[in-house]
């Protein structure tokens, strides 16, 4: 077999599949059989709204970096011949769209067999919620918001529990996602946006603000929301990409007379050992969390399109869509 499946977009919100030569063996590389990969909200914001996009098509199974595959050549690391993986590709050379690829070892984590691969391979986005998590302050005795109920609002409920949160509001107008937060446990389920769920927040919040917002959806409105969310003083991580690579408008005046402290969240791949993605393994492993709700939707790579169509709708209940390569 010399040939593989992989995707290309080939303009804002087009997809299509095809047949290509696996790649060759470069020093210090390893290949990979792709297995399984899922879409994430970042490759919606790439190949949607064009963030980080100079020109159409993109390359070959890009920006794919959520997946599960099989070693075919470890090449001179000390990986094997056969092992599972776990692919975390830093996003500017991520292929995890294709049948195959070409990764830097860096990015591989040997995961554990008898766990479901489709639920190993949420390790890679519970990971990069771990890994936000960290630069947080103490969260005993706490109130946080999130805005977005998607998969990733969905660890953070997880991961903010865990840390010792006092009260968690989940802000999210999706009825089937709202729903997944309360099987994950939040305290408030607000079912309205912008206007409405601030209002419903502060309500909350005798008027006060909550002492932390993550911002998980990822546009210029939920952004400038989360200012208001959030109390004087109060912590606010922005865990969603923006919509575009243009300068947006932001609440200068509320961010500042608020003293509010804000951070983004990037580069979980690019720590040595991947820890945060280890512990997301040892989290689904020992059935800490339970990722069967999360596993909603899977399509084999040709249809990629209904796949990507699927998750930037997000009809029919689904929280993460998943890619086969059968």
């Amino acid at each position: 077999m010399s040939e593989m499946p992989a995707a290309i977009s080939t303009g804002l919100g087009e997809w299509r599949c095809d047949a290509i030569d696996i790649p060759k063996m470069e020093p210090g590389k390893v290949l990979v059989k792709t297995n399984l990969a899922s879409i994430c909200g970042s490759d919606l914001h790439i190949t949607y709204m064009g963030w980080n996009v100079h020109e159409f098509p993109l390359p070959h199974g890009y920006p794919g970096h959520e997946g599960i595959g099989q070693i075919i050549d470890p090449g001179d690391t000390d990986f094997a011949e056969g092992e599972l993986v776990l692919t975390v590709p830093n996003i500017w050379n991520s292929k995890c769209f294709a049948g195959y690829q070409l990764i830097d070892p860096n990015f591989l984590l040997r995961v554990p067999s008898g766990v479901p691969e489709a639920h190993l391979l949420m390790a890679q986005q519970l990971g990069t919620v771990v890994f936000g998590t960290r630069k947080l302050p103490t969260l005993v005795g706490k109130t946080i918001a999130i805005l977005g109920q998607g998969s990733v609002g969905l660890f953070h409920d997880f991961m903010l529990r865990k840390l010792g949160a006092h009260k968690i509001i989940g802000i999210e107008p999706v009825a089937e996602r709202l729903q997944a937060g309360r099987n994950m446990g939040i305290d408030e389920a607000i079912d309205v946006t912008g206007d409405k769920a601030t209002e419903a927040v502060m309500d909350l919040t005798s008027g006060e603000g909550a002492d932390l917002v993550i911002e998980a959806v990822g546009s210029v409105d939920t952004l400038n929301q989360s200012l208001k969310l959030v109390k004087p003083f109060g912590k606010l991580a922005v865990f969603g990409l923006p919509p575009t690579m243009e300068k947006i408008p932001f609440d200068w005046d509320t961010f500042f007379r608020k003293c509010i402290d804000m951070h983004s969240v990037f580069g979980a791949q690019d720590e040595p050992g991947l820890p945060a993605f280890q512990l997301a393994v040892d989290y689904i492993e020992n059935k800490e969390i339970d990722m069967a709700p999360f596993v909603t939707h899977q399509f084999p790579i040709s249809e990629i399109q209904n796949a990507f169509n699927l998750a930037d709708s997000r009809e029919d209940g689904a929280l993460k869509v998943s890619l086969t390569f059968e």
